[in-house]
């Protein structure tokens, strides 16, 4: 059964299948925070992260004419978001321009708790460094993985689709991603 943002993602497609460009402002605006969050927590934060998802929707608006529902949009979009973002990930290490240190402003959000001295905002502000860099370093698959399940809360089913693979292969990849994740942040965590 479908949900109810799943049949209005599925009509608007079937509007911009028909050239119309508000249905395509509505679904843009709709889902623009998660594909620029995914991209950007895919990429380390990567100032391409806006072009790639820019190009997600171009790839969307360019599908719309052939699209048809046999998953939930949403695994329509992330597979398209998957994609860009693995191929502009091998581009860059083609080139050899990837670097694990790029590292803006913009963070990982932390459970909001407002801190009280600015000691414990300047743990948090480290801490949320250091999830940023473990999470960067993770091979690509556990990465979109941890990331669509944690910030995206897609279910099992949804990500196997987007990665294309087998539901204990997600389960599979998401176990190795917090372990390794545990194992580098828990020495930070014991202070």
């Amino acid at each position: 059964m479908d949900s109810p943002s799943n049949e209005e993602d599925i009509q608007l497609m079937s509007l911009i299948a028909k050239d119309d460009e508000s249905a395509f402002r509505r679904l843009v605006e709709k889902h623009q925070f998660a594909v620029i969050g995914t991209i950007s927590k895919m990429t380390n934060h990567s100032p391409d992260s806006e072009d790639i998802a820019q190009q997600v929707f171009l790839r969307i608006w360019k599908s719309a004419k052939k699209y048809t529902p046999k998953a939930k949009f949403t695994t329509f979009l992330f597979t398209i978001t998957r994609n860009l973002v693995f191929n502009e990930t091998k581009k860059k290490q083609r080139r050899n321009e990837f670097s694990i240190d790029q590292q803006p402003d913009q963070q990982l959000a932390l459970p909001d708790q407002t801190p009280n001295s600015p000691d414990q905002m300047m743990e948090k502000a480290e801490m949320r460094k250091m999830i940023d860099q473990a999470i960067a370093e993770l091979p690509q698959i556990q990465r979109m993985a941890i990331v669509l399940r944690r910030y995206e809360n897609l279910p099992y089913e949804e990500i196997a689709k987007v990665l294309n693979i087998s539901i204990p292969a997600v389960k599979s990849q998401l176990f190795r991603a917090r372990t390794v994740l545990k194992e580098t942040l828990l020495p930070h965590l014991k202070d």
